[in-house]
């Protein structure tokens, strides 16, 4: 009898830096005023937490080596290694932001190349231009990633109308992405609660589970996902409040009629979505798989920065799963995601 193969332990939710890409946008005065924004929404307690923590973790976010070594000592056998989302730089004007996400990919890719058995990567595209996504997208894919990471919307060109994920124009992007089964990761940066966020913190703990939560709610409330059925998107954070809380947007699309833009109760979407497992919490963790299903929660450690887990495993193992779900989501639904079964 041939003995099953081994399933691996697949974080999907890990970071990168890429100084060639802030060496491209030094000096625009776009990158000014969105470090001004970002120092508003995050507050002055925060920056000074912020580089050092970084900091002290820079050799884990660009040193293939060492991240090697933390991936063992994690018990973690591979990584979905996405640019850290610092280097959206939404900002940009289309020539710059074309160079950006394509020094994004091809370094992205380069990292992944040293260790390709045990890394595997997503690139960038410009969520502010929407007209260059698809090119960027395939671009990524020609790198050999496996999809590209975005953000939960972005400013449009030269502050027009915001580009939220419901926009008509991202329509193309959606189709190549569903067409050549790339992966879509969603991870915000930034939220638009602004100074209201900007003590303790407020701007990531409730900041991103926030802009997770519209986000999500945009994609299914405008009918994408009953357009895209076979569209691959994970998102980061659990999904952030939405899935522990999406029985009053099944209430709203039941008795409200500007609330249908979909074809079906909104929760019935989240099992045509995938979520990381990062929700710091064992109960929210088995909520999560209530709401999705066990074959839609992927491991995600959100490695290596102090709003992750270093140990993945353990907080897996804290929500006390039975042995089918936990094995799934410690790896077999990415390793299925990313047909390496």
């Amino acid at each position: 009898m041939t003995e099953p193969v081994p399933i691996p332990t697949i974080d999907v939710h890990a970071h990168l830096l890429l100084p060639e890409v802030e060496e491209a946008v030094a000096g625009h005065p776009g990158l000014a005023e969105a470090r001004t924004l970002d120092a508003r929404r995050n507050g002055p307690a925060a920056l000074t937490v912020n580089g050092p923590m970084v900091g002290a973790r820079a050799a884990k976010l660009t040193d293939a080596a060492v991240r090697l070594a933390a991936m063992d000592a994690a018990g973690v056998d591979i990584q979905v290694v996405s640019p850290s989302p610092s280097h959206y730089h939404y900002w940009a004007e289309p020539q710059l932001a074309e160079k950006v996400c394509q020094l994004a990919n091809e370094g992205t890719a380069a990292h992944c190349a040293k260790a390709p058995d045990r890394l595997h990567g997503l690139g960038l595209i410009p969520l502010q231009h929407p007209d260059l996504a698809v090119g960027l997208l395939d671009h990524a894919l020609g790198q050999g990633l496996r999809g590209v990471e975005i953000s939960s919307h972005a400013l449009g060109p030269d502050g027009t109308r915001e580009v939220e994920l419901s926009d008509p124009r991202l329509a193309p992007f959606w189709s190549r992405a569903e067409e050549t089964g790339a992966l879509v990761f969603l991870h915000p940066f930034g939220c638009t609660l602004d100074e209201r966020l900007d003590q303790w913190y407020l701007s990531n703990t409730v900041g991103q589970p926030s802009e997770n939560a519209v986000a999500l709610s945009h994609l299914i409330f405008s009918g994408v996902l009953d357009r895209h059925p076979g569209l691959k998107m994970i998102a980061a954070h659990g999904g952030g409040y939405l899935p522990t809380h999406i029985g009053r947007s099944d209430h709203a699309w039941r008795v409200r009629p500007d609330a249908h833009g979909c074809s079906r109760k909104p929760s019935s979407y989240l099992r045509q979505l995938y979520f990381d497992s990062l929700v710091h919490d064992p109960h929210v963790l088995r909520e999560l798989l209530r709401a999705a299903g066990p074959e839609r929660v992927l491991l995600g450690s959100d490695f290596p920065f102090d709003m992750g887990t270093d140990d993945p495993l353990g907080a897996l193992r804290a929500a006390d799963l039975p042995d089918n779900d936990f094995h799934s989501v410690r790896g077999g639904n990415a390793a299925a995601l990313l047909n390496l079964v």
